[in-house]
């Protein structure tokens, strides 16, 4: 059961990944520095795909710089306070992204069923301060992964929107990876 698990996950949360990576292809490099609102969505979408996806998460680290800000119309240590130190390149969050999604494919193929029990809790990583005090942090691993590529498809989706908004396009929907775990 637990190899069939591991693969279902593999391919759904991967699919998920490369329609995040579709939808950053296909943003226009042209609107790549102007229109921040696709960057900033993007940098967070990725920042958290590799924070949720680091156990224990205390040992986070990330190749992309960002600060925690507190601006004062973002509620104290609200998870929107990561701000990118400057506007990566289009290919820097790609590059990003595929070393995220290699950790995804390590960390389930080392899942074993007392592993996707066992508790994801922050409390000393550098993304505590954004989110202490919140029940985000009681997961299980399982249910961090789950929630992890609920919230990368979500932003995918949102960047689909913009792309539909801005140059009437969108990627096609990507429904499992094509490669194995």
């Amino acid at each position: 059961m637990i190899n069939s698990l591991k693969q279902s996950l593999w391919k759904h949360f991967a699919a998920s990944i490369d329609m995040l990576k579709n939808a950053i292809t296909l943003w226009p490099e042209e609107y790549w520095n102007t229109d921040k609102k696709f960057f900033y969505n993007a940098y967070h979408c990725l920042v958290f795909l590799d924070y949720y996806l680091t156990i224990p998460p205390k040992n986070f680290s990330v190749p992309l710089p960002f600060t925690l800000t507190e601006p004062a119309h973002i509620p104290k240590k609200a998870i929107d306070d990561v701000v990118p130190d400057r506007i990566y390149s289009k290919q820097e969050l790609i590059d990003y992204m595929q070393l995220s999604r290699e950790k995804l494919r390590k960390l389930i193929a080392g899942l074993t069923e007392e592993k996707l029990n066992a508790p994801w809790i922050d409390k000393s990583g550098p993304m505590y301060l954004a989110l202490s005090g919140s029940d985000a942090l009681k997961y299980s691993v399982l249910d961090i992964l789950f929630y992890n590529l609920r919230h990368v498809q979500h932003h995918a989706a949102q960047l689909n929107l913009l792309l539909r908004q801005k140059i009437n396009n969108a990627p096609d929907y990507v429904s499992m990876a094509e490669d194995d775990l």
